[in-house]
């Protein structure tokens, strides 16, 4: 795909000035890698700061006295009892229980909810609200007005809070409007990567001056998608299209954690959620796979996509995500396995070019998560 026809974030040009190698991705032209590279801006990451352009992810804001029981309505999910202040992960899903798009909503007050959905969804997230929530609330997508950045990593506490010393007292998924070079902008702690982190959305056009003053602390690396996918790897997290997608169900992506427990079978307000009926029933009756973590036995990476087999060679699953982990040093994936081959250490075998290579079903993550909760 030509760069022509692929959409740029408020950062394009800065990318090419930071000589960052661009890649088409869900329609954008985004930055993989760096000069710096893949592992180096991955491990930067995990020691000081990386800052990620995540501009192409849709901004979505909801308002109205009746916004947070409509997106209720939607998303397994307690929005109603959601504080002011707070954010929480959410799911869209259908009919069938299938997972439409992973999104991220947080509560600004004043009946306002703030939506952040995948770049790939955004759209279709956008036309689905539209479908459902029309009348019952203001539906106001910000894809032009506000970029979204993400600065994560151990040192990000000590570069915002430059900036805006209040940001150090805030705890993982807080959500809060901050003044940044005079721009007001909403911020949240929580961190796709596993580290401690914060994401910005600033008005579009003040997103280039914001990431040039961040990139010049010495702690602050620019860093793409690449790092961006074996960071959240190693934290064991889920990546829309990948490990989840419209035929598999929260209970098959061991996503029951994001039901929210008022929304389970047994909740104050159990189900009124598309394919509630369908979840529940899995939930009490189990399901015939599930996602695990992978951990290859020896160095040959095992990624998306190859086949996992018993010691007779029948196939049991496959491999959602995969690549190496420059934090482990050493290859990791996620796959999904029939209900048989789940338990913890179970040995299995990954095709790999006509080669097997031996596996074991781990615990996830693979990398301690380092989020601030108190």
């Amino acid at each position: 795909m030509s760069t022509d026809i692929l959409q740029q974030t408020p950062l394009h040009a800065l990318h090419l000035e930071l000589g960052a190698r661009m890649v088409p991705f869900a329609g954008y032209d985004m930055p993989v890698q760096y000069p710096l590279g893949v592992l180096k801006e991955h491990l930067h990451t995990r020691e000081q700061a990386g800052l990620f352009d995540v501009s192409h992810m849709g901004q979505i804001r909801l308002r109205g006295a009746g916004a947070a029981a409509a997106l209720e309505s939607l998303v397994p999910v307690d929005i109603i009892d959601l504080p002011v202040g707070l954010q929480r992960y959410a799911l869209f899903t259908n009919e069938r229980g299938g997972i439409l798009d992973d999104l991220m909503v947080a509560n600004l007050g004043n009946d306002t909810l703030m939506l952040v959905v995948n770049a790939a969804c955004k759209d279709q997230d956008l036309a689905h609200l539209r479908q459902h929530l029309a009348g019952q609330c203001d539906i106001e997508p910000l894809f032009q007005e506000r970029a979204l950045l993400a600065l994560q990593g151990p040192e990000a506490v000590t570069v915002l809070s430059r900036l805006a010393p209040e940001v150090a007292s805030m705890t993982f998924m807080q959500f809060t409007t901050v003044s940044l070079l005079g721009v007001d902008c909403y911020v949240s702690r929580s961190g796709y990567t596993g580290e401690d982190g914060y994401e910005i959305s600033v008005p579009a056009a003040q997103a280039e001056v914001l990431a040039r003053r961040l990139l010049q602390e010495p702690e602050v690396a620019p860093v793409g998608l690449g790092a961006r996918d074996s960071l959240r790897l190693e934290a064991g997290l889920c990546l829309y299209g990948h490990d989840m997608n419209e035929q598999i169900t929260p209970i098959e992506a061991s996503l029951l954690w994001a039901i929210s427990k008022t929304r389970r079978v047994d909740g104050a307000r159990a189900g009124g959620f598309p394919g509630s009926a369908a979840i529940f029933a899995q939930q009490a009756a189990s399901v015939v796979r599930k996602r695990v973590g992978l951990l290859p036995q020896e160095r040959t990476p095992v990624r998306e996509g190859a086949e996992l087999v018993d010691d007779a060679g029948q196939v049991i699953g496959s491999v959602c995500s995969g690549g190496f982990g420059p934090t482990l040093g050493a290859p990791v994936a996620m796959g999904y396995v029939d209900l048989a081959h789940s338990p913890l250490d179970t040995s299995v075998w990954a095709l790999v070019r006509g080669k097997r290579v031996a596996v074991k079903v781990s615990r996830m993550p693979f990398v301690p998560q380092r989020y601030v909760r108190t």
